[in-house]
This record gives C-alpha cells, structure tokens and sequence, in this order.
C-alpha cells in the first residue's frame, strides 16, 4: 500500500526501517501519549521486533509514515473481534521533528478514507489520553466526533488520566461493504 500527501506519503513497513524508527521513536514525548507497549527507551532491537511482527501480520493492518525518505512514524488499525468485527481502532504516531506541521491530520484523514475502502467497518475510534490535546486537534480536523470521557480509566508514567474516546461512523450495512482481507 501507498498513499501519496501533501509532506509525506503511507506506505507499507520495510525491514530497513529498524534504524529510522528507533531514531523517531525514542523520544519520551511520543511515549508519554501511546500505550506501554510501545517502549521507552526505544532501541533497534524494539524496531526490529515490531517489524518482524507486522511484516508477518495477515491482514496487514500497520503502515509507515515516510518523510524526507525515512519512516518517521506508524498509523495502522488495530481491527475488533467478535461482536465488534465491523470496529476498528486507530493508532498513530510520529517524530516530535515533524509536529506542527498538519502531517498527522491529512495522515489520519487519508487513512482513515482507505481503511473505510479496504475494510469491512462501520466505525473507526481512537482513544486518546485526556492531557494529548494535540491528538484531539488531529482528530476533530480530521472528522473525528468526540463520544466520551472514560474517568480514571488508565495509568501513564505513574499518574492516573481520564481517557477521550473519539469516533468516525458511516452508514453500512453488515457485509455490505469489502470484506477484511486475509
């Protein structure tokens, strides 16, 4: 996959990217408003661990963000089970040297208008810690609608933070849409 915008382009994750990502990665900005599991420090060896699994993942569901020829960030679904099939949550991050410049809202409007294309959702959702003011200006740009404030619902770095849930919804019909490719 590859997408084309205006500062940057999404494209499909390589195995040469481990040093790019460690580079962008370990910054203790980005880790303050993504989940534990993306690690700080973040080494090569995380890189390359995470490559190893997305580039094995069926469907693939996780992308680059390339700018000025590196990957300097990820966006990707993490796709629902069960009675949430037709659900996915969104995912993003990027390089603190590329903030400020509206490269995540057209990132996150772009893919989210492919993912709607490739798969078979009626709803999109991000759920992003309340102090990330930042992710909310991406997500309402990007046509995000706030739905809700989980109180006290996680632990980042030791403090305890409410939780914002957004969501993008389109009409659908249950397998009326492409299916999940597999």
């Amino acid at each position: 996959m590859e997408l084309e915008l205006p500062g940057c382009r999404i494209r499909s994750w390589r195995a040469e990217d481990a040093a790019s990502i460690a580079k962008h990665a370990d910054n203790r900005n980005i880790w303050l408003n993504v989940r534990d599991r993306f690690p700080h420090p973040y080494t090569v060896a995380h890189a390359e661990a995470w490559l190893a699994m997305v580039l094995s993942a069926v469907p693939v569901s996780q992308f680059a963000i390339e700018v000025d020829g590196e990957a300097a960030g990820g966006v990707g679904l993490f796709l629902q089970e069960d009675v949430s099939r037709y659900t996915a949550e969104i995912g993003y991050w990027l390089g603190e040297a590329f903030w400020g410049r509206g490269i995540m809202t057209d990132v996150v409007r772009r893919f989210t208008d492919y993912a709607f294309a490739t798969w078979d959702l009626n709803r999109i959702y991000a759920n992003i810690f309340a102090w990330n003011e930042a992710s909310v200006r991406v997500l309402e740009k990007a046509g995000y609608q706030f739905e809700g404030r989980q109180r006290s619902a996680t632990v980042k770095d030791g403090r305890v933070v409410d939780n914002l849930m957004y969501a993008v919804v389109r009409e659908f019909r249950p397998g009326g849409g492409p299916a999940r490719p597999d």
